[in-house]
């Protein structure tokens, strides 16, 4: 009786380098625009606090408005506004990957798709900007 060993393959795995997002630009936005969504988690937290400084009462809500205005902070506010610009506007563009995109046989192009969204945007942050100004 001839002797048999089992066999064993191995599973092919081939070699990935940690840092494999930075190949290629479409990857690098990609794990950009997902990692930013700590900034936007950020933000809510930061508007929580604000609320919960508010509802305290007037002195804790100036240690609140002086803890923002320390230069760290605004930095740091600075950098998470870039990033959630960037992840918005990211947002945005998925867009027209998810919609329908053919109208009687026609073919609509992908700003048109994404605009009404950036329209809803910039008039949702002038009405913002219009009460920070006290405007109205």
């Amino acid at each position: 009786m001839p002797q048999y060993s089992t066999f064993q393959p191995k599973l092919y795995r081939p070699r990935m380098s940690p840092f494999w997002f930075l190949d290629r630009w479409p990857y690098f936005k990609f794990i950009i625009r997902e990692s930013s969504a700590a900034f936007v988690a950020y933000f809510v937290i930061v508007m929580l606090a604000q609320i919960y400084a508010i509802e305290s009462g007037a002195g804790t809500y100036a240690r609140f408005q002086a803890w923002m205005a320390c230069p760290v902070v605004i930095v740091i506010n600075a950098v998470a506004l870039g990033a959630v610009t960037f992840h918005a506007i990211t947002w945005f563009m998925l867009v027209p990957r998810v919609f329908v995109r053919h109208t009687m046989g026609n073919i609509i192009p992908d700003l048109l798709i994404a605009a009404p969204n950036f329209g809803v945007w910039f008039v949702a942050s002038l009405v913002v900007a219009l009460f920070a100004l006290r405007i109205i």
